[in-house]
């Protein structure tokens, strides 16, 4: 494992960490419009309820926007074995986005338009991240 900064868990989050620790995907879906929330909130950003539930989403969808990170700048010295590396937005198929580390494909050949399948990544006991994966 590596010495990545961690993230942080709070109770508004911890089913989100708790799924991503076994790789698998959870994001809140409101159950009165059905619109699927990220990131974890306390009410649905749409229609105001706060009947939300935590389901599991289809796991692919297309990078909107990316970046290329090559330099350390404020964060944990970790990345820097990292570089460079892809970061990317990407609109899930049920409609929200979120964003990680494309991993399996070269920084510089990551593009919008890019179809890729959510994976996760260990980064300490009992932690993982969601990055991206290229579908073929």
């Amino acid at each position: 494992m590596s010495e990545k900064p961690l993230p942080e868990i709070t109770p508004l989050n911890k089913p989100f960490w708790d799924a991503a620790a076994r790789h698998e995907l959870l994001v809140q879906r409101c159950k009165r419009c059905g619109r699927f929330v990220w990131y974890p909130r306390g009410s649905c950003p749409y229609c105001g309820s706060r009947d939300l539930e935590w389901v599991k989403p289809r796991e692919t969808g297309t990078i909107y926007a990316v970046t290329v990170a090559r330099v350390v700048v404020g964060n944990s010295p970790a990345w820097e074995k990292e570089m460079p590396y892809a970061v990317a937005i990407v609109d899930m198929d049920d409609g929200f986005r979120i964003y990680g580390r494309v991993l399996g494909a070269k920084p510089e050949e990551v593009r919008p338009g890019m179809r890729v399948r959510v994976d996760f990544e260990d980064i300490s006991t009992g932690v993982a991240v969601p990055v991206f994966r290229p579908l073929p």
